[in-house]
């Protein structure tokens, strides 16, 4: 999950009217291995806001990382590292200026198996002699006395509570305590080390022995440690096989000759040679050849896409057949692999706003929980004989409680239990578990969540608002019919028409052209070409002032002849088809007609809307007749025509006055992101244009409508598993501290179930994978 956190002299939005760093911002990114739960990102973040000269930081535990921007001419690398480090956490790996997705979350990756193979080792260092402890405690107690039984265990617990084992905890704890913070290694080492020296006493004064206590409490916290970072990395998996995607290597055309590059050496407009079976080694253009690609690990569909001269073909996806020549469009960082990659990354570091006011509990829990457990020791010492009928009660179902113990000997019991028990390591893993792999869930199926609030936000949508033209329709028009008005003819108007539309950049204006040129028509060229409003576009022609745009932009322009062309116009309209009328020195001429294919999934993904009781609203700059036929063949609910670009955010700002904070919007123009933008959700599809897609919450790589169905019950499945994980957890502390504090609970017990509870939240949210999204937008399990 993630925090982002400015302070004053920040750049960021939140510094309101707070100066500008004097100098540009650097940018350090820390890999923090034990920054394991948003308490942990709470202590670290804070330590590092003290320092001079930060101007904004985020956390990201799910990947163990903090990003900082900071004054370099203020602040150090090295005083970032010390303040982590003085905070109780060891810093791996810190790496200056910016990286890409992918780059970043490799190094994050090889870091997170390195923490794994040392979580390992500190694990056998401390099972080892733990074992060999249990076993002669086993001998001691029920076979026969063990000569120096209490000098061999101290010895063997030695190491395993202060030194391989437990050094790093004390060393985090004692960090933690001097930064003025508490964190969780406070818990185990209030639970380990008075054990181990109360247990001292027995040398000089028969009692019980804590010894064996301490070095199992820490043993099975290193047990935790290892069985939690092993589980997550399970969880982030999602990251580490896209890594794996790409290819290696490239054969590019050097000179004329097949040359072998690595991928990170190839550069924009090179050209590269794809034989059949092999991977394409980054974005491009065809050049040559015909071939069908598998674009699953983009789209999330086994169909093979055919492809020929001039279509597009991504990083990362199989040349099934064909041989072809490909040039480099995009590398590096910029290619489609490295934004997935990125916006996985984004997404599982996220934070979801339920996770707020579980942030400013658990902050405040292990002080709590400091108090609680010296007021169990307090009780136990002094009302012990009030109190033992507890321990009586307790010892007839509970075979580890013993109500013949003396007072100091249940006072202790109970404090320790206390501290372990209540480790809010649950708690932590809660949310960035679940969204680790909902968002790879996600990005395996094309849908690709920026943000855990989008999946917060998602969840509880009412209403779709889609555009038109390229989200519902193909967004690819075709040229349909030409009307001449009395005295011209066809291709006269077509040609004066595509002249104009030449200039222009409009997917209608294209329409045009191609038609034309279908029909080879001559197209002559246009000067003083201008764009007016979104509603048309004009120019002079051959020394003739043309203008090509619908009726009300015509009327304003004073242009006369429009009555003639009415009837043809309604009846264009009528059958579906966008109509702009042609005029020339202010006079109607004629109508040009196109039309957009709706895609073949439209009507089925809008009617699973409906039966996931969704309200459908089309938003869209054409002519209230085209749109009112294509909302007619795919059943949507309203339709909202003629809508300058400006005028989207409007309607959206109207929608949400009516149905509230619960608007999605779906495009993919350019002129789509200011919505996309405003919508309580935005929704972009993936073929569309750069901008629309940073805007957006949300991403449809294949950019088939459906998908907005499986995004919504995606969110609602992960965000059904952060509520699962945050109860439990929060039930499974409220319960059981109580137990422990009136001595009910062992400490060894209670160490045993909080790494159970830890791993139960993480397999909770693991159990994602195992689900697939129905029809009408539910979460069902596979069997």
């Amino acid at each position: 999950m993630a925090r982002r956190d400015e302070v004053p002299g920040s750049t960021g939005k939140a510094g309101g009217g707070a100066p500008e760093l004097a100098a540009p911002a650097t940018r350090a990114r820390l890999i923090v291995p034990g920054m394991g739960s948003d308490h942990c990102a709470g202590i670290v973040s804070e330590s590092l806001r003290r320092l001079p000269g930060v101007a904004s930081l985020t956390t990201n535990i799910a990947a163990h990382r903090v990003v900082v921007e900071f004054d370099a001419s203020t602040t150090t690398a090295a005083q970032l590292r010390a303040s982590v480090e003085k905070a109780g956490y060891e810093v791996a790996d810190l790496e200056l200026a910016d990286a890409d997705g992918a780059s970043g979350a490799d190094r994050t990756s090889e870091i997170e198996e390195v923490h794994l193979a040392q979580a390992l080792t500190r694990l056998w260092i401390a099972a080892v002699p733990a074992s060999l402890i249990m076993l002669l405690m086993g001998v001691h107690m029920f076979w026969q006395p063990v000569p120096g039984y209490l000098a061999i265990v101290a010895v063997l617990a030695f190491p395993v509570v202060f030194l391989y084992g437990g050094w790093a905890t004390h060393v985090s704890a004692w960090r933690s305590l001097a930064n003025r913070t508490a964190n969780m290694d406070v818990l185990i080492s209030l639970g380990s080390i008075p054990p181990y020296l109360i247990g001292l006493v027995g040398f000089i004064y028969p009692m019980t022995s804590f010894i064996e206590m301490a070095a199992t409490i820490m043993s099975f916290h290193m047990l935790g440690r290892y069985l939690e970072a092993r589980a997550k990395g399970r969880a982030s998996q999602a990251i580490r096989k896209l890594l794996t995607l790409g290819a290696r290597t490239a054969r590019v055309l050097r000179d004329g000759e097949e040359v072998e590059v690595p991928t990170a050496a190839l550069q924009v407009d090179d050209v590269m040679v794809v034989r059949p079976g092999e991977k394409i080694p980054t974005d491009g253009e065809v050049l040559d050849g015909a071939s069908h690609v598998d674009e699953s690990i983009a789209t999330g569909e086994s169909a093979a896409v055919a492809k020929a001269v001039g279509d597009t073909v991504l990083g990362a996806t199989v040349n099934k057949e064909g041989r072809l020549r490909v040039r480099a469009t995009r590398v590096g960082s910029d290619t489609f692999l490295s934004q997935v990659i990125r916006l996985v990354d984004e997404a599982q570091g996220s934070k979801v706003p339920i996770q707020e006011f579980a942030d400013r509990v658990t902050g405040r829990f292990v002080p709590a929980v400091v108090v609680v457990s010296l007021g169990s020791f307090v009780m136990w010492l002094l009302f012990a004989d009030s109190l033992r009928p507890v321990l009586e009660w307790g010892a007839a179902f509970l075979p580890w409680v013993n109500p013949e113990l003396g007072s100091l000997q249940v006072a202790t019991l109970s404090a320790i239990a206390v501290l372990v028990i209540a480790c809010p390591c649950a708690l932590g893993l809660a949310t960035p578990t679940a969204i680790m792999v909902g968002s790879g869930l996600g990005a395996e199926r094309g849908v690709l969540i920026r943000s855990g609030e989008a999946i917060q936000t998602l969840k509880d949508i009412r209403v779709v608002v889609l555009d038109k033209t390229g989200t519902i329709t193909l967004g690819q028009p075709a040229l349909t019919e030409v009307v001449a008005a009395q005295g011209y003819v066809e291709d006269e108007v077509l040609a004066l028409a595509a002249a104009v539309e030449n200039a222009s950049e409009h997917p209608l204006a294209h329409a045009v052209v191609d038609g034309a040129r279908e029909r080879e028509v001559s197209i002559g060229d246009v000067e003083a070409f201008a764009s007016v409003g979104a509603r048309g576009v004009k120019g002079t022609v051959g020394g003739k002032t043309v203008l090509v745009g619908n009726r009300p932009l015509l009327e304003e322009s004073g242009v006369t002849g429009l009555e003639a062309l009415d009837r043809d116009l309604v009846a264009l309209e009528k059958r579906g088809r966008t109509a702009v009328i042609v005029a020339c020195d202010n006079k109607a001429i004629g109508i040009v007609a196109v039309a957009d294919a709706i895609k073949h999934d439209s009507a089925e993904a809008i009617s699973r809307m409906h039966a996931m009781g969704l309200q459908v609203v089309m938003l869209t700059g054409d002519n209230q007749r085209a749109a009112d036929s294509v909302a007619g063949q795919v059943g949507i609910d309203e339709v909202r025509a003629e809508v300058l670009p400006e005028g989207k955010v409007e309607e959206i700002r109207r929608l949400q006055a009516t149905h509230g904070p619960h608007i999605a919007m779906v495009g993919d123009g350019i002129n789509d992101a200011p919505a996309l933008k405003q919508a309580n959700v935005g929704i972009a599809i993936g073929a569309g244009a750069d901008v629309a897609i940073e805007a957006a919450d949300v991403t449809l790589v294949s950019g088939q409508l459906g998908k907005v169905v499986e995004a919504i019950a995606l969110s609602r499945a992960t965000y059904s598993k952060i509520v699962q994980n945050l109860f439990w957890a929060w039930f499974y502390n409220l319960a059981a501290i109580p137990v422990a504090a009136l001595g009910l609970l062992h400490p060894m017990v209670g160490v045993v179930a909080m790494t159970a509870s830890s791993l139960s939240v993480i397999g909770n949210s693991v159990l994602l994978k195992r689900t697939t999204l129905g029809s009408r937008g539910t979460v069902k399990r596979l069997a």
